[in-house]
């Protein structure tokens, strides 16, 4: 009884209806084809370029907020390590312009010391949010080049591969 339902099971499989398979040389029908679409003259953009982002606006949101313009050109690791630098190196000059305050309660002598670490911190902040927007900036311009470009060691040097796509 079980090999008769294993064989109807795998009959009523080939008999569900599966995607259309079309061969290159077969041509659709188009004698039942809707009307051509009368246009108004406006500019239509494919839809694989509707998600990317201008340079100059991948530049602006890393600047007010490092790692978003890298999220957005779907860079999320370089994002994730900016925003994370961002977050070690704010609380780090926060802490340290704490502890400056302390020593210049009590009047040490160490701060000098404490001050060139502030602005230390306050400049990897200020750095960081720079490199993120030129980071941005640049990834944004590369975003539709393309990912397989291949750098190999081969005898006797470098070889570089490029896919060349075929008309």
């Amino acid at each position: 009884m079980t090999a008769h339902r294993i064989r109807v099971a795998i009959g009523v499989c080939f008999l569900l209806p599966g995607p259309p398979i079309r061969l290159s040389a077969q041509v659709p029908d188009t004698s039942h084809a809707p009307p051509p679409i009368v246009t108004t003259g406006a500019v239509v953009v494919a839809s694989d370029t509707t998600h990317r982002i201008r340079p100059m606006g991948a530049f602006l949101r890393s600047l007010l907020v490092p790692g978003w313009g890298q999220a957005v050109t779907g860079r999320h690791v370089a994002g994730a390590v900016f925003a994370t630098w961002e977050g070690v190196s704010a609380m780090m000059t926060l802490k340290a312009r704490s502890e400056f305050h302390y020593l210049q309660e009590a009047r040490s002598a160490n701060v000098g010391a404490k001050r060139q670490e502030v602005q230390d911190w306050l400049f990897l902040w200020i750095f960081n949010h720079l490199f993120a927007g030129a980071e941005a900036f640049v990834s944004a311009h590369l975003q539709d080049f393309p990912k397989d470009l291949k750098i190999r060691a081969v005898p006797g040097g470098v070889g570089l591969s490029v896919p060349v796509p075929r008309p």
